[in-house]
């Protein structure tokens, strides 16, 4: 057995319902970016998210650290930097379809804790506090210091952790709790693809407006349209082909305005085939319509051509690459605009190792300017891989191995993580094998037992990287 392993897991679960009552507490607050107010970079709720984190810290005796409310830091002890541990305390928008509670009003129910954070990235934030409790609570001795960062902007650019290495270097060894078990070696790479178009043409029959998406990073679960000079007969036969062809389902408003609203269902825009994108099913039904003849109809109809419904690997794009190591690119038309005429989008596509983003860059700029649809891209974000033979790497797999029998391998995932862009940084949990937590999807939940077991493994990571 390893070291200190009995210790660790007696202090983690005599704690367990101290785990859970903080990241209940957390998870209450809604911290999703919003506009900027002084003293608060990202808005209040990740501030008060911080300031809550962090007090946390400093009740259980830790040394903490703010740097001007873009993150901040939680020391074990004064000794030279050994490891960081990255985590962060945003959220993306609570979307709708929730059931077993509101997305800020956390419970647990059956073994999980359900909320907006519980899984991305507050629980597995809170599991990493614990495992410093215990590594610091025991006295284990470690011969230098593991830090946990925690970010406030993650979901929207990480910026954050950007403005901390302004400020600080990096540590040796570096991992991320926001990703899955075992080890996520390479996170492919990421083109977030922006557009727009002024458009001409109008007639009897025509399309007004769209409203569609949140953010580029997630499969869209609700889009709008305004049209006009249409029977609500005529749209909703073509609405029931277009949901037995696609499972979008539609409503209708007809006062003051007719609105169409396509419902789908989100997901995270690195898996895109859990969710079912509610853009490209309205799109799907607006190119099924008989509108007046116009400019603004035939680009739209291009434009669909490009990202039409199902196709999350850009074939039609002519950008589909994928490979062993890292799987397949993926893509998402993620957010729409039609206001005054005045066309603006975004979509979202991973890259695999093998993948060439300049070329890819370059194939999808031509198909835009082809459509006559400004590109307003010039360059994508590189793959990120650290060696899976690397001693750090190996040592996160023995332990993650020997704490739950499970086969310790190196894995690669497109969802992008604060260790993106950091030299020897990993994704290491919290999510296993097996769990679909539902991130970024309603009723996101955390496995209470499967974050012990996180913490557990990570006070062993920290004892062991650091002694």
């Amino acid at each position: 057995m390893r070291k200190y392993r009995q210790e660790i897991e007696k202090f983690i679960d005599e704690h367990r319902d101290e785990m859970v009552a903080d990241i209940i507490r957390l998870c209450s607050i809604n911290s999703q970016k919003s506009e900027y107010v002084e003293g608060a970079p990202f808005g209040d709720g990740p501030r008060k998210a911080l300031a809550l984190a962090l007090s946390m810290a400093e009740k259980y005796g830790f040394d903490i650290t703010n740097y001007d409310n873009y993150a901040g830091a939680i020391d074990l002890n004064d000794k030279e930097k050994g490891l960081d541990i990255l985590a962060h305390l945003d959220v993306v928008p609570e979307g709708e379809g929730w059931s077993v509670t509101a997305p800020f009003d956390p419970k647990e129910v059956d073994g999980k804790i359900y909320g907006r954070g519980t899984s991305d990235d507050k629980g597995p934030a809170v599991a990493a506090l614990f495992a410093l409790r215990a590594v610091k609570e025991l006295n284990i001795p470690v011969k230098k210091n593991t830090r946990l960062v925690l970010g406030t902007d993650e979901e929207c650019g990480s910026s954050c952790i950007k403005y901390y290495y302004t400020k600080e270097k990096e540590a040796p060894m570096t991992f991320s709790p926001d990703g899955e078990f075992p080890v996520v070696n390479i996170e492919k790479g990421q083109l977030q693809g922006e557009f727009s178009a002024a458009l001409e043409g109008d007639g009897e029959k025509r399309l007004v407006s769209i409203s569609a998406g949140t953010k580029v990073n997630v499969v869209p679960p609700k889009a709008k349209a305004v049209i006009e000079g249409f029977s609500i007969d005529e749209v909703e036969e073509k609405a029931k082909e277009v949901t037995e062809k696609t499972g979008i389902k539609f409503t209708y408003d007809l006062v003051p305005v007719f609105e169409i609203t396509a419902l789908g269902a989100n997901a995270h825009a690195s898996t895109p085939d859990n969710g079912n994108n509610a853009i490209t099913g309205l799109l799907e039904l607006l190119c099924r319509l008989d509108f007046s003849p116009s400019k603004k109809i035939d680009t739209i109809k291009k434009l669909y051509a490009l990202m039409p419904h199902g196709d999350t690997k850009g074939k039609t794009m002519g950008i589909d690459v994928e490979d062993d190591r890292s799987g397949a690119l993926t893509l998402v038309f993620s957010m729409l605009s039609l206001k005054n005429n005045i066309l603006h989008g975004f979509f979202d596509s991973r890259i695999p190792v093998s993948g060439d983003g300049d070329k890819i860059l370059k194939t999808v700029s031509q198909k835009f300017k082809d459509i006559d649809i400004e590109f307003l891209n010039n360059s994508v974000v590189k793959p990120h891989e650290v060696d899976g033979n690397s001693p750090f790497v190996k040592t996160l797999l023995s332990i993650y191995e020997d704490y739950t029998g499970l086969k310790g391998e190196c894995v690669a995932m497109g969802g992008g993580t604060y260790v993106h862009n950091i030299e020897n940084g990993v994704a290491f949990g919290a999510v296993f094998p097996g769990t679909d937590t539902k991130m970024h999807g309603a009723d996101e939940f955390v496995v209470i037992d499967e974050l012990l077991a996180a913490a557990k493994i990570f006070a062993q990571s920290i004892v062991e990287l650091c002694s």
